[in-house]
């Protein structure tokens, strides 16, 4: 029912009997005011015949010559949430508007806190925070191919950070990679990140011949540990931390990205101090939105790197007895 009345347009015209009275705040619509604006909202709807259309009295609303009415529609004994119209005082125009709250920074949509960090410090004007699958080859081939080229070019004006959105249903060791991450994540922002390079590199690797989610679970336990030796960090609390496989805060990451102010669904997804990019981009893309962003944050972009080189023409393929 939400979507029927989706195509109300912004301003559709009710022509109101200049006799009848005005509508007023607090004032219950007319009979015939009434009438008018269900008609209005089923001409431009697909609702059922059966379904029940009840209007609120009208009030305030910070549109002047305006008040605001709420709406809602009941089929098979259902009630819809309230959905707000303005309606003007003159009874004339009826109108379905949306009202957005800009004074967040956008760069605080999604938070960072507490995550391991690369590039720019937590002052740098642009940060950029992912939603990483582990076992996803997009997010492996993102990883790969853009970030060296964005931390190159940007240096201390970009800072990553990567938030945990493992899809258990098709990738049965995601998971585990997530909390043996974050393992040495709680202590090693250096450990932490040779992890997430060398296991996005080498996925396809990890199950092994045998191919299963248990092999991939001892292999990255191996990798993590080993890692844990190279960063000098407490053995024995790592190996505690990836036995136990705590998911706790890895499962608070996925329902965070799945809040309607972020909606993710999918890996790998990118947030640039707040604007959401899906899929794996063309890394010129990527350049004109971080740009944009450092302009809106005073910062001047870096010039443009060079283009690359032309691939030298094939050879023309042989042909049968040339």
């Amino acid at each position: 029912m939400m979507l029927a009345v989706a195509v109300l347009g912004c301003h559709a015209q009710v022509k109101a009997d200049p006799a009848g009275p005005p509508v007023q705040v607090g004032v219950k619509l007319s009979p015939d005011m009434a009438r008018r604006v269900e008609v209005m909202i089923r001409s431009k709807s697909s609702l059922p015949l059966e379904a029940v259309i009840g209007i609120s009295q009208p009030t305030h609303t910070d549109f002047a010559g305006y008040t605001q009415i709420e709406v809602t529609f009941t089929v098979d004994g259902k009630a819809s949430h309230p959905l707000p119209f303005l309606l003007s005082t003159d009874g004339k125009t009826l109108a379905q508007l949306n009202k957005f709250d800009l004074s967040p920074d956008p760069k605080e949509k999604v938070s960072a806190v507490g995550r391991p960090a690369r590039g720019g410090p937590e002052t740098a004007p642009v940060l950029i925070v992912g939603f990483d699958d582990l076992e996803c080859p997009f997010c492996a081939k993102m990883h790969a191919e853009i970030f060296p080229a964005l931390l190159a070019r940007y240096k201390d004006q970009v800072r990553v950070v990567y938030r945990d959105f493992p899809l258990e249903e098709i990738h049965p060791w995601a998971m585990h990679a997530a909390v043996d991450a974050n393992c040495l994540g709680a202590t090693s922002t250096a450990g932490y990140w040779n992890f997430i390079d060398y296991v996005h590199a080498h996925a396809d690797e990890i199950p092994g011949p045998e191919k299963t989610a248990a092999k991939a679970d001892t292999t990255l336990d191996k990798i993590a540990l080993d890692e844990g030796t190279r960063q000098h960090l407490d053995q024995a609390a790592l190996a505690a931390c990836l036995q136990k496989q705590d998911t706790t805060k890895i499962k608070s990451s996925i329902q965070d990205g799945e809040s309607d102010a972020l909606r993710v669904g999918a890996t790998p997804v990118l947030f640039v101090n707040g604007e959401k990019v899906e899929g794996v981009v063309p890394i010129e893309e990527l350049y004109s939105i971080i740009d944009t962003a450092l302009a809106a944050a005073g910062q001047t972009p870096p010039p443009p790197p060079p283009p690359a080189p032309a691939s030298p023409a094939a050879p023309a393929a042989s042909k049968p007895g040339s």
